[in-house]
C-alpha cells in the first residue's frame, strides 16, 4: 500500500514541508523555529499573546490554499538568507515593539546596553534632559529613551530620509514626543547644546565584508554599517562635533564593535572627555563606552 500523501493545507504538514526547506538555509539549527514563526506571522498569529500555542491547538486544522501559496513565498526568501525581521517586518527592543524594514539596521540586544547605561546616568536627575541620538536608524534608541524619560527633549537625525520615515512610525507607535531632522551627524543642529549626545553608528570595517553573515551581508543597509578600512571613520568625524554639542558635564555614549575599545577610549581621551569609561554587553563583550566633556576643559585635538 502507497503511503497516503501529506494533506499540504494542513498546518502541521505546511510546518513539516518548511522545516524540510529550512535545513538548508543559513540558519539550519533554526529551521523548526522559523517554520513555526513565519506561518503564525501569515496568519496573524504572531503576537506574544498569540504564540506558539496556537499552533498545538490547531496543529491538524485546515488552511486556505492562499495560506500555504503566501507561506512557502516567505520561506523561500528565508531560505535565501532574508532576516525573520525583514520578512515579518517586527523586532522587539527594550521591551518595546519597531517596525524593521531593508532601509533600516535591525535593532539588536547588546545596544540595549547603550540604553541601559544611559537610563542608568540619568536617574534622579531633576531637570528635563536634552538628548540628540546622531544616525537613529529605525528609532530604537531615541523611542526607548522617550518612552523612559518622557520629560526629556529628544532629537534623532539620520543621513536617510527612509529610516527617518520608520523612525517616525516607530515613535508613534509607541507614543513618544521625538523631533527628527535629516542630515549629517549633528549638522542638523548646529549651534544647539545638548546633556546627551548618544550614537550607534556605522562601526564594521570594509576589509571585514566577507566574514559577515549572508544576512548582514547581503540585507542590511551598507550605509549603517560601514565605516572604512578600521571602522573608525565615523568616531572620527563624530567626535568634534559632539565635543561642541555638549554642555558642560555632558555625556558622550556610544556604541562600538569588537576589539574597538581600546582605539575608541584613546580616540575620546585625545578629544579632551574625561573620565572615559568602557561597559561590556551581555556577553562580557566591551560594547560601549561613555566620555564626559569636563566643566572647563580645553579640546586636545
Amino acid at each position: 500500500m502507497q503511503p497516503k500523501p501529506l494533506d499540504r493545507s494542513k498546518v502541521r504538514a505546511l510546518i513539516a514541508e518548511a522545516e524540510l526547506s529550512l535545513a538548508d538555509s543559513p540558519h539550519p539549527e533554526r529551521a523548526r523555529q522559523d517554520a513555526e514563526a513565519l506561518l503564525l506571522h501569515v496568519l496573524g498569529r504572531s503576537a506574544p499573546d498569540r504564540n506558539r500555542a496556537w499552533l498545538v491547538a490547531h496543529w491538524n486544522s485546515p488552511t486556505l490554499p492562499k495560506v500555504g501559496t503566501e507561506y512557502r513565498a516567505l520561506v523561500g526568501r528565508r531560505l535565501r538568507g532574508e532576516p525573520m525581521q525583514y520578512i515579518t517586518g517586527e523586532q522587539e527592543f527594550y521591551g518595546l515593539p519597531f517596525r524593521v524594514t531593508p532601509d533600516v539596521l535591525i535593532p539588536r540586544p547588546e545596544t540595549e546596553v547603550l540604553v541601559e547605561r544611559i537610563l542608568e546616568w540619568t536617574a534622579g536627575r531633576g531637570a528635563p534632559l536634552r538628548i540628540v541620538d546622531v544616525g537613529a536608524g529605525a528609532g530604537a534608541i531615541a523611542v526607548a529613551l522617550a518612552h523612559h524619560l518622557p520629560k526629556a527633549q529628544i532629537t534623532a537625525i539620520d543621513l536617510s530620509a527612509a529610516a527617518l520615515e520608520i523612525a517616525r512610525e516607530n515613535a508613534c507607535r509607541n507614543e513618544t514626543a521625538i523631533r527628527f531632522l535629516h542630515g549629517d551627524l549633528l549638522a542638523p543642529v548646529a549651534g544647539e547644546r545638548f546633556d546627551i549626545v548618544v550614537s550607534n553608528p556605522p562601526y564594521v570595517a570594509a576589509t571585514d565584508r566577507a566574514s559577515l553573515s549572508v544576512e548582514v551581508r547581503d540585507h542590511e543597509p551598507p550605509m549603517a554599517l560601514f565605516a572604512g578600512n578600521d571602522g573608525l571613520d565615523i568616531y572620527r568625524r563624530l567626535l568634534p562635533a559632539a565635543w561642541r554639542a555638549l554642555e558642560p558635564r555632558g555625556l558622550l555614549a556610544l556604541e562600538f564593535g569588537y576589539g574597538q575599545d581600546r582605539a575608541l577610549a584613546d580616540m575620546l581621551a585625545g578629544a579632551g572627555f574625561y573620565p572615559v569609561r568602557i561597559f561590556p554587553d551581555l556577553q562580557s563583550i566591551p560594547r560601549v563606552v561613555f566620555g564626559w566633556r569636563p566643566e572647563a576643559a580645553c579640546q586636545t585635538t
